[in-house]
């Protein structure tokens, strides 16, 4: 081509070059290859590539992007690179490649194709910028959506009037800690990728999901999708390997909200209301649950705020009260020791500890109630011991939620140890975990406590699955055994729970623990202890959780009478 008509090309190239690139997001993809292309062949250009690096280190890495919208497979002789360091520190490359046995026409031709390639460079970096920034808003660090994204979704379907019918969730994976310990985190983080890639693909473009962090996840989809979905969160194999060879299970506890149609959003607030709280209810059940929102929901999420608004004006006037229940020897009628138990005095009436306990362990606030009980009891037995009364060791409650605070220890012997209180007569009672993370907190604890002299009990004995590891791997003093391990009677119908009642007391003895049974109520219970040497009871049948003046008079009574009717024949023929 002459000097004039390449000029004139060059002049056209530039002005629909700029025209193309500065128009908005939505620009003529189509009109943009088709444009390049004519470039390249006006030009005889084998390929044109462009690279984009977030900054100068993700350049040293080759960690980018790169695009190549000419090649025509005929060479790879560079004959124009350029490198520009936007202000934003990210790095845009720009590559023309010709045929070895080609070369440009003149200067003015590789002059036109350095200024098309800069406007060219100048339009990708803004573009993949925009995308980055979109990236880092609506995505987090491992690439799921997030919170934002969801938001947006909700703000954007809500305009157009396209919330009405659809199925809002929140839901978190099960037991996914133990998963990571199992497989290992990269595997962790495959299982992870392809649950929600599972979720995703029957969502489709009819909703959106995203990840609030951990294994917690946020979504909407149509209502056609719910039953399919559904089926996954229940429980599913996911492959975590490169050959597809090893799968594991995994399931979700889901809380749902069925948006009415019509449907108008006054804020995001609205749906998360109204997915939480059905959330919270399918974590405290079984694996795979998924519980539905209905609107006596939101008056329980309403005591909810009402009850952990409550708790620190109570805590700071004193509402809470310690109730002691005695442990009794089963052989003697000795009062031997006794559980601190909490009730709460709130204009008048006792609060049930099923209305608020709950409630004060969805965050740390049982921690601080477990102190406040502490040292309470820590006070009582100070006092009895100044007035010279009889004075029994005290078992006292710590949430699991301790067990993550690395100066427990610390925090325990602080509050003992300002009243003075003999170490042998605090124990400490710890439920068991089923989680390894817990566990090693578990046995630092128990161990920490021991070597101060501070008996430690291991409560609901039983009713995890860890139970066997739980004696075997950690020094207790005490094992309290469930209720719901001690047989009715000794009848042929309970003669599976009596056989496992013996078992579970017999290896507390051998391991040299004391056994502790609680919700002893009957007569024949009572039998069954002394039968299998059971030492210690706790229940009703000799008393139901007291004031602290009424637990002082049974302490200087110091015996409860033990009914001869309960003994069997062999031990009445041995007693006469």
């Amino acid at each position: 081509m002459d000097r004039r008509s390449e000029n004139e090309l060059f002049l056209e190239y530039l002005e629909r070059m700029v025209q193309i690139t500065h128009e908005s997001n939505d620009y003529d993809r189509e009109a943009y290859v088709q444009l390049i292309h004519e470039i390249c062949e006006t030009y005889h250009l084998a390929k044109g590539v462009v690279g984009f690096y977030l900054n100068a280190e993700r350049e040293q890495k080759d960690d980018g992007d790169f695009f190549c919208d000419f090649d025509n497979g005929r060479g790879e002789k560079e004959v124009i690179r350029i490198r520009i360091e936007a202000r934003s520190k990210a790095i845009i490359l720009g590559m023309i490649y010709m045929a070895e046995e080609d070369e440009l026409e003149s200067p003015e031709a590789k002059e036109h194709l350095e200024m098309l390639l800069r406007v060219i460079l100048g339009f990708v970096s803004r573009r993949r910028l925009q995308q980055k920034l979109e990236e880092f808003a609506f995505s987090d660090e491992m690439g799921f959506r997030n919170f934002r994204s969801f938001a947006r979704y909700l703000i954007t379907a809500n305009k157009n009037n396209a919330l009405g019918g659809k199925v809002a969730i929140l839901f978190d994976l099960h037991n996914f800690t133990m998963v990571n310990q199992e497989i290992g985190r990269p595997n962790g983080d495959a299982v992870l990728r392809r649950f929600y890639n599972m979720v995703m693909d029957v969502i489709g473009d009819g909703g959106t999901l995203s990840r609030l962090g951990g294994d917690k996840f946020i979504g909407i989809f149509d209502r056609k999708d719910k039953r399919q979905i559904f089926e996954i969160l229940s429980g599913v194999p996911v492959v975590y390997d490169e050959r597809g060879m090893k799968r594991i299970r995994v399931s979700a506890s889901a809380g749902v909200f069925m948006i009415p149609n019509p449907y108008m959003m006054k804020s995001v607030g609205d749906i998360m209301d109204r997915i939480m709280v059905p959330s919270q209810v399918a974590k405290r059940q079984t694996e795979g649950a998924i519980v539905i929102f209905d609107e006596k929901m939101k008056s329980e999420k309403d005591r909810v705020k009402r009850v952990q608004k409550d708790f620190w004006f109570g805590l700071e006037q004193e509402e809470f009260k310690v109730f002691y229940q005695p442990k009794v020897n089963v052989e003697t009628g000795e009062i031997s020791g006794a559980e601190a138990l909490c009730r709460w005095y709130k204009n008048g009436k006792i609060i049930p500890p099923m209305e608020f306990i709950p409630i004060l362990e969805m965050n740390t606030d049982i921690c601080d109630l477990d102190f406040y009980m502490l040292d309470h009891v820590c006070g009582d037995i100070r006092r009895w011991l100044d007035q010279g009364q009889k004075v029994v060791r005290i078992s006292v409650n710590l949430s699991r939620k301790h067990l993550v605070d690395v100066d427990l220890l610390d925090h325990i012997m602080t509050i003992i140890d300002k009243h003075h209180v003999p170490h042998e007569y605090i124990e400490v009672e710890l439920t068991e975990t089923t989680t390894d993370v817990l566990f090693r907190d578990l046995k630092r604890v128990v161990s920490g406590l021991q070597e101060l002299g501070v008996r430690t009990a291991v409560d609901d004995f039983g009713m995890g699955y860890s139970s066997l590891n739980l004696i075997r791997d950690i020094p207790w003093d005490v094992i309290k055994i469930d209720k719901s391990f001690v047989p009715k009677s000794d009848e042929a119908e309970n003669k599976t729970a009596l056989l496992m009642f013996k078992h579970v007391s017999s290896l507390a003895q051998d391991l040299g623990m004391e056994c502790v049974v609680e919700g002893v109520e009957t007569v024949e219970q009572l039998g069954i202890l002394r039968n299998n040497h059971c030492c210690i009871a706790q229940g009703y049948f000799f008393d139901k959780p007291l004031p602290v003046e009424e637990f002082e008079a049974r302490m200087n009574r110091q015996y409860y009478p033990i009914p001869e009717d309960e003994m069997q024949p062999e031990e009445q023929e041995q007693s006469e």
